[in-house]
């Protein structure tokens, strides 16, 4: 008998959603950095075993500020999750169970089965701490399992596993042995671009990006990537610049160093920064960068 399903990744940002797949999936496919808003899309990670095919999606974080036409596409993206998978993953942080938790949770149905995954336990100096609050969230929700993990050092991830496997459908694999995402290599590239963005510049600039590849070509052992950085204002290209260009060189230097390991060969990456006022409340804009 073998058993094939969808798992949604939800909770509010910041509790860890794409540490944890990236390690459910045993590869880096989601982006990850301190700051709210770096997962804007749903992604698909794929793990397989010899009876069982998990394919997790991982959603934005639910955005509960500012509602921008992003914002409020990045939600549908995680409320159209929750009603088309097989079990949700609702994912919160240790001792941490606060108002905009609850919000995410008010969108879980009973119709579907929820495991609540208690993330980040390995910053929980005191351990006894753990058992009261077990208890308080436990009675937030009628969930299947609540299973406490470090998605950073990947403990206790096989029980999240064992938990999700007999809530799954039978049914054959959908995706092959070896796949790790139904994302192509162009969208990951602008991920990682984006990922680097975030994660080398400052506070408020991140939430005022994107990135679009504008070509994408292999020459042999040779790949070659064109990307725009998407900002919204002048001062914001400046930021991404740098002085002297140095801002920018870092960030293709390490986005680059990321597709080579994720590619397996060698990259030329080039990036442009070009200023889109208003980008994130232009729906044709968000359709070009597949928000849409």
């Amino acid at each position: 008998m073998h058993r094939t399903g969808y798992i949604a990744i939800v909770g509010r940002p910041n509790v860890g959603k794409s540490t944890l797949l990236n390690r459910l999936v045993g590869q880096k496919i989601s982006i990850t950095s301190r700051k709210a808003q770096t997962t804007r899309h749903r992604i698909t990670g794929i793990h397989s075993e010899p009876e069982t095919q998990f394919i997790f999606v991982d959603t934005p974080g639910f955005q509960l500020k500012h509602t921008n036409v992003l914002n409020r596409s990045m939600n549908r993206s995680v409320t159209d999750a929750l009603a088309e998978v097989d079990v949700v993953l609702f994912v919160i942080e240790a001792l941490r169970y606060g108002p905009d938790d609850i919000k995410v949770a008010k969108l879980l149905s009973s119709k579907t089965p929820v495991i609540l995954i208690i993330n980040k336990i390995d910053r929980v100096k005191d351990k006894s701490e753990l058992l009261p609050f077990l208890e308080k969230v436990a009675s937030a929700f009628n969930f299947e399992a609540i299973v406490p993990v470090s998605a950073k050092s990947g403990v206790q991830l096989p029980d999240v596993l064992a938990s999700v496997r007999p809530l799954l459908p039978e049914g054959e694999p959908l995706f092959g042995a070896d796949d790790v995402t139904d994302r192509d290599m162009r969208f990951l590239a602008a991920e990682f671009i984006r990922e680097k963005i975030f994660r080398l510049s400052g506070e408020e600039l991140p939430y005022s990006t994107s990135v679009i590849v504008e070509k994408f070509t292999e020459e042999g052992a040779l790949t070659r990537i064109h990307a725009a950085i998407i900002v919204d204002k002048a001062g914001h290209k400046a930021i991404v610049i740098g002085k002297g260009g140095e801002k920018l060189k870092q960030i293709g230097t390490e986005a680059r160093m990321d597709l080579e390991e994720m590619i397996g060969g060698k990259v030329y990456l080039e990036l442009f920064v070009k200023v889109k006022s208003g980008w994130a409340d232009d729906k044709a804009m968000l359709k070009q960068l597949g928000y849409e």
